[in-house]
């Protein structure tokens, strides 16, 4: 009888095994998918002096160029920072035009969803709303919000959880996604963005996570990157893989043009690619490099995410 049973256990084991390998062997692989967020080109959109203007309208056609097929838009370049409805229309036609998905709008400046005022908080749910409209019309799955508002990170993150709530309740609708990003003040720590997610309770908040935003200009504080980039990772539903002029000397370390301080490029890649993160990698070029083409940092940084995705992937 005992010799019965372990003969069980024994086939019992093995087929459980077995399982287990096929389920590793039929896990699919992750595809390597590379999207551009329009910044990387602000200086030639701002026609800013020694860069060669570009028209927001051919940002879809010259990311075709660069070999990337993903384009996340920046509120700031649309005609008087407004989504007009003709413009994105013609947009969508461009971005059709040379075979480019569109991702998702970056939106400033449209106030603050954890304003204290409620008043103030409810108009500025309203002034989102008009650019999930937008980002519905272009087919996008998100906008990128701000995670502005003010007292303690205990009272902020109470009042933002309330306007991303009340956000994300209203765009539904379109099926969008409202998503922060590490962008200036207190939403420069990571741990405390996470937690707004989590406080906000729903399905469509998430992070945008920026590998180098962790510098509070008012309070004159790094956030500690590593540990940011660490808590945001399991809210992300975009990743910002930004990207300064490389250190010379170095392969990987970026060091910001403002502030004291560097970021190590592969370091953060590696921790993106081990997670459970699995969308897109949006390349948002910075630096000022020195043959004054943004293309040329864009290639660059396209390159040393490919290569990575080799290394770590």
């Amino acid at each position: 009888m005992t010799n019965i049973l372990n003969r069980r256990e024994v086939i019992a084991g093995g087929v459980a095994a077995l399982a287990a390998i096929s389920c590793v062997a039929s896990k699919p692989k992750r595809k390597l998918q590379i999207s551009l967020a329009q910044y990387s080109f602000h200086r030639a959109l701002f026609k800013r002096k020694g860069y060669k203007p570009m028209d927001a309208l051919d940002f879809p056609k010259v990311t075709k160029n660069l070999g990337i097929y993903a384009v996340e838009y920046v509120g700031h370049f649309f005609p008087n920072r407004e989504p007009k409805m003709k413009f994105t229309k013609e947009m969508l036609k461009r971005s059709k035009d040379a075979g480019v998905e569109n991702l998702l709008i970056m939106v400033d400046r449209k106030g603050d969803l954890g304003d204290p005022d409620n008043a103030k908080r409810k108009q500025a749910v309203d002034n989102h709303m008009k650019w999930v409209e937008a980002a519905a019309v272009l087919g996008c799955h998100s906008i990128r919000v701000n995670a502005r508002s003010q007292g303690t990170p205990d009272e902020q993150r109470k009042l933002l959880a309330d306007g991303l709530r009340c956000l994300c309740e209203q765009a539904e609708k379109y099926k969008m996604n409202i998503i922060m990003e590490n962008h200036g003040g207190l939403s420069g720590n990571g741990e405390w963005l996470a937690s707004v997610v989590e406080t906000t309770g729903h399905s469509a908040c998430g992070i945008l996570p920026d590998f180098g935003n962790f510098w509070d200009r008012e309070k004159n504080v790094l956030y500690d990157p590593y540990k940011g980039i660490k808590a945001m990772l399991p809210h992300a539903k975009a990743l910002s893989a930004k990207a300064f002029d490389v250190t010379p000397g170095t392969e990987y370390e970026m060091k910001h043009r403002k502030f004291d301080f560097e970021i190590n490029f592969e370091r953060m890649m590696k921790m993106s690619l081990e997670s459970d993160y699995a969308g897109w990698i949006g390349i948002e070029y910075e630096g000022p490099n020195p043959e004054l083409d943004e293309r040329v940092g864009i290639v660059r940084t396209k390159k040393m995410i490919e290569d990575l995705w080799s290394k770590y992937a």
